[in-house]
């Protein structure tokens, strides 16, 4: 990393940005895991660009926080998403949402859904390096100096032999920084994650280059720190399933002790979320409130019965009241777990 780039800025080591995940890291999710604290930054959902110059309420609706300076009320900052391939469009609205704004633009060169794949967004890109620079070309030049425009991508789409000068091109287009997700497209999200490849990308460039990818523990990005040479890292998923993993992370490095949240602190996190959807029908809220149950059980044996118990409830009190009766007899021993090491 150039110890001398003014941005990723943080009192403390490691930093660690909240990575977007499409259809849950919405800016309700952002807000309670940014208000558990140890987030240096957050990226929105993708905004994708194919045809238009969005008007600035399509860029709110992704990123409310554009009306609170760019930050979450827990004061982390919100960068935008753009996802797209032509790079006049793809620079006309960073230039927007810049001037509405926005503390940073990323740019998507790292979803390998089909659907987005096939209009020519996200990983499918990484087959063509010079498109890459055009895009990340046009959008540094369209964006103030002042307001870094960052990328992420993956080692590649089929492979990894392109990972090196996709690198390469996405720093001579300008960026400031680059987030690589490390596995291809036809890899998905299987573990293992290829930090090492990060290492290989880092040696390359002289942008500083954030670590993603399978960090589910504080033993995790240990291990992501050591093969990848980068004490910047990105983290989706693991957060969803441990809101407090930042924090641990961080007092780990700091020698601190912390006592993590238990499961029951993270379940009483559903109803926070709950409050801050009041337009939802039972059904669709309940199944919100079960897409992150579903990963908080990933890490959490305890979580995991109590989510067998609540799976099949779709209306909002029921099931607020079987998650109540779950976690109090799993406290009374009345249903029991058996625990795993995770």
């Amino acid at each position: 990393m150039n110890s001398s780039s003014p941005y990723l800025v943080s009192d403390t080591r490691p930093y660690i940005a909240l990575a977007p995940m499409e259809g849950l890291m919405d800016h309700h999710l952002r807000e309670i895991l940014t208000s558990v604290g140890g987030i240096d930054h957050c990226v929105t959902e993708f905004i994708r660009v194919s045809q238009t110059l969005y008007p600035p309420k399509v860029f709110h609706r992704f990123c409310p926080e554009l009306l609170n300076g760019g930050k979450t009320q827990a004061g982390t900052p919100v960068h935008v998403q753009l996802l797209g391939s032509h790079p006049q469009l793809m620079a006309d609205n960073a230039a927007r949402v810049a001037s509405m704004g926005a503390p940073a633009i990323d740019l998507n060169f790292g979803c390998p859904a089909k659907t987005v794949n096939r209009s020519q967004g996200g990983a499918v890109l990484l087959q063509y390096p010079d498109v890459l620079f055009n895009v990340a070309s046009a959008v540094r030049a369209a964006v103030p100096a002042h307001i870094p425009v960052t990328a992420k991508m993956r080692l590649g789409y089929l492979d990894k032999s392109l990972a090196l000068e996709n690198a390469s091109a996405l720093e001579a287009s300008g960026i400031q920084w680059l987030t690589v997700h490390a596995r291809t497209k036809t890899e998905g999200y299987k573990p293992p994650a290829y930090w090492d490849w990060i290492a290989r990308i880092r040696e390359q460039v002289k942008i500083p280059v954030l670590a993603n990818g399978e960090i589910w523990t504080p033993d995790h990005a240990d291990q992501c720190r050591r093969e990848s040479g980068s004490d910047l890292l990105m983290i989706g998923r693991g957060l969803v399933a441990i809101p407090d993993l930042a924090l641990q992370i961080k007092a780990r490095e700091r020698g601190e002790a912390l006592t993590p949240m238990s499961w029951l602190q993270h379940l009483q996190l559903l109803k926070p979320l709950a409050d801050r959807l009041p337009d939802l029908d039972n059904k669709n809220l309940t199944d919100r409130l079960k897409q992150w149950l579903h990963y908080l059980s990933l890490r959490s044996a305890e979580v995991g019965v109590i989510f067998q118990e609540v799976r099949k409830l779709r209306e909002r009190e029921a099931f607020f009241d079987g998650l109540q009766q779950a976690a109090d007899d799993l406290l009374a021993g009345r249903i029991g777990v058996a625990i795993e090491d995770k």
